[in-house]
């Protein structure tokens, strides 16, 4: 294998020191008091962009616990994208598969990083409703309401949208929290916390594309082997009209003939 040019070596070795600079040591050429000013700019950037992104977990995490956690993102992960949206995936990434337990950390951590990734994911994303063919105001029972790409179906252990300085849970809720975040037609960003049943109805749109409403509350009924299925239909119509209020449901579509 050939060996690699100077120059390569050298840009190797000076980004090597600007990501951790307690294990490779600057350029023997060049001043500390300059390698400083790189040090400080390229982390500063990474840690102000970071603490945007996740502004709950910053306000969390004291000083030294938060600064301690970048400075071993930012020296540890490798990261895929060059985008500065993207970062915070990739922070989420470290969490998941890198991040080394610390006593410190909430055992939230990884939850409440996610569900704030979520919204910045949201607010960005290019997914584009396809409203071609969809009727807004269409029969939610008869027809096929259709789902909102800019809606996400999520469930936590921790209620990480009730996560603050004022409530920070040492375990895990009894049940799971369910969610969905969503954009609207305005591009505003909101959530709504839901139960199981209408978690299982989202799903059940989500995995069988041609069940009408009335298909998917009839075996949502069926699953709860509920004694009154008309009762069922009762509240799952009234269910499918508000998440149609909200832009979950973007409307219906009509079975293939």
């Amino acid at each position: 294998m050939a060996e690699q040019p100077a120059f390569l070596r050298r840009q190797l070795a000076f980004a090597a020191h600007l990501r951790d600079p307690q294990a490779h040591p600057g350029p023997p050429d060049v001043e500390d008091r300059r390698m400083a000013i790189y040090r400080e700019l390229f982390y500063n950037n990474v840690e102000s962009l970071l603490a945007g992104n996740f502004p709950v977990l910053r306000r969390l995490l004291d000083d030294g616990h938060w600064h301690a956690l970048v400075r071993d993102f930012y020296a540890r992960h490798r990261c895929e994208t060059p985008l500065f949206l993207e970062i915070a995936q990739e922070l989420l990434d470290y969490l998941a598969s890198e991040r080394e337990p610390h006593p410190d950390d909430p055992p939230f951590l990884l939850e409440l990083a996610h569900y704030e990734w979520v919204e910045l994911a949201l607010s960005v994303s290019d997914a584009e409703p396809g409203l071609a063919g969809l009727d807004p105001n269409g029969d939610l029972l008869s027809g096929i309401p259709v789902v909102s790409p800019l809606a996400w179906n999520l469930s936590y252990r921790f209620p990480v949208q009730r996560i603050g300085p004022d409530f920070q849970p040492r375990e895990p809720g009894p049940e799971p929290t369910h969610l969905v975040v969503y954009r609207d037609r305005q591009d505003r960003v909101g959530f709504l916390e839901i139960n199981a049943v209408t978690q299982r109805l989202l799903a059940l749109l989500h995995e069988q594309p041609d069940w009408s409403g009335e298909q998917a509350l009839r075996q949502i009924a069926r699953e709860l082997q509920h004694p009154d299925p008309a009762l069922v239909m009762a509240t799952g119509s009234r269910l499918l009209h508000d998440l149609r209020e909200r832009q979950i449901l973007l409307g219906t579509r009509r079975h293939a003939s």
